[in-house]
């Protein structure tokens, strides 16, 4: 059994659950790692008791960097009941760093993969610091088996011109987790408010982004209570003044707490009939460029995405002509777009995503054990590399012995 040492940035962020309940799906054993930025249960894996490394906080960049080399310091003692892996994955950079710590702690001869999801703004900063970080980026990166990135965009952007890796790339999309493949009693019939009911647009996952926040509720005041905004997920609240208090005070939105994923997207999604895809937290860049959890959560389940114009999220809704556009970032827009919404418009958007393939929103059990294997691979291109390279030293001792 593939034994995969996984190192991340945060222990209670649901979407590393997920991909630590892939990598079981798949066949591999699985040693998590990493910091926590806070508590939630919700992202625990059964059977599983992470080795905690330490602590850190949002949006606290230099907090995190002395915690990662506080760490690295003391790896070798927190790592010391661990088996050796065969494959290391860090999810992002701070972690590909202690990815290569630990390889060489277990003697430097097992691949590390390296695991990007998000662009970090920092990475895309045109002075000496993102230069200084992007050289960074290649010191520990250089030497990498694999790169698991989730956008088109990531790779077209940044990774080709920018990063100066030369990785093989797999590309590994936000899709729900469906180990079982699709259940036909569960497929998503449209849900229409009931009379006097207002129509409700779903806000899910990761809540990071106060532009969207201040939209949605003037949005929602402006249309005097046609629409509800749900809110679910954690809230990043580092990146607003008050976002309890705007909840609180806006009298169309509403805020329903953290929620199990995959457990319970079909209900959280059922309650809505459209899903806010829009991020604007790194307006331009990686908000611009990545394909959310969202996305794959709301196609899933029968949610009609709104996406922001001119985003990787808007290109994919319409080459398979598919969600609404909001093609400027203000409530009078998005009222442009929205006021209309009737029964006949909402059915039509709704019947063009149900006639799409729900297996393109949805990891299986085939795609787990797909990317296992392909990890699995690495080990053995590994040892015929190292193979290759002990050919020279073999032929000159089998020389000195003639």
């Amino acid at each position: 059994m593939l034994h995969i040492l996984y190192f991340v940035h945060d222990l209670a962020d649901p979407a590393v659950r997920r991909r630590v309940l892939m990598l079981q799906a798949g066949g591999a054993r699985v040693t998590l790692a990493g910091f926590r930025r806070d508590d939630n249960a919700l992202a625990a894996v059964h059977g599983i008791e992470p080795i905690e490394l330490g602590r850190t906080r949002d949006a606290q960049f230099t907090h995190r960097i002395a915690a990662v080399a506080k760490s690295a310091l003391k790896l070798h003692g927190s790592l010391r009941s661990v088996q050796k892996p065969d494959v290391i994955i860090g999810r992002n950079l701070e972690m590909l760093a202690l990815a290569n710590r630990a390889r060489s702690i277990f003697g430097g001869d097992m691949p590390v993969v390296y695991e990007c999801l998000d662009i970090h703004r920092l990475l895309l900063r045109k002075d000496t610091l993102g230069a200084a970080l992007r050289g960074v980026e290649r010191h520990f990166g250089s030497d990498a088996a694999l790169l698991l990135t989730s956008s088109p965009a990531f790779v077209e952007r940044y990774f080709r011109p920018r990063s100066g890796l030369d990785l093989p790339i797999v590309l590994l999309e936000n899709k729900v987790l469906a180990l079982d493949g699709l259940d036909d009693t569960a497929t998503p019939s449209p849900r229409l408010p009931a009379k006097g009911e207002p129509w409700k647009i779903g806000w899910f996952g990761a809540l990071r982004c106060r532009k969207s926040l201040a939209l949605l509720d003037e949005f929602s005041r402006r249309m005097d209570g046609r629409f509800e905004i749900i809110l679910r997920g954690r809230p990043a609240y580092s990146e607003f003044d008050d976002f309890d208090g705007v909840v609180r005070d806006a009298p169309f939105m509403h805020f329903g707490g953290p929620y199990k994923n995959p457990e319970d997207l079909a209900t959280i999604y059922g309650e809505v009939q459209f899903s806010w895809a829009i991020d604007f937290f790194e307006e331009g860049l990686n908000s611009s460029w990545l394909l959310p959890n969202r996305l794959y959560e709301g196609g899933l389940y029968g949610a009609v995405p709104i996406a922001m114009d001119g985003t990787e999220t808007s290109r994919f809704l319409a080459s398979r002509k598919i969600g609404l556009t909001l093609d400027k970032a203000n409530p009078a827009h998005l009222v442009a777009l929205m006021s209309d919404m009737n029964e006949e418009r909402y059915l039509a958007a709704f019947d063009a995503m149900a006639a799409q393939d729900r297996r393109q929103w949805m990891t299986d059990r085939a795609d787990c054990q797909g990317l296992v294997q392909r990890l699995a691979s690495l080990t053995r291109t590994n040892e015929q590399t190292a193979e290759l390279q002990a050919l020279p030293q073999l032929h000159r001792n089998r020389g000195g012995l003639q």
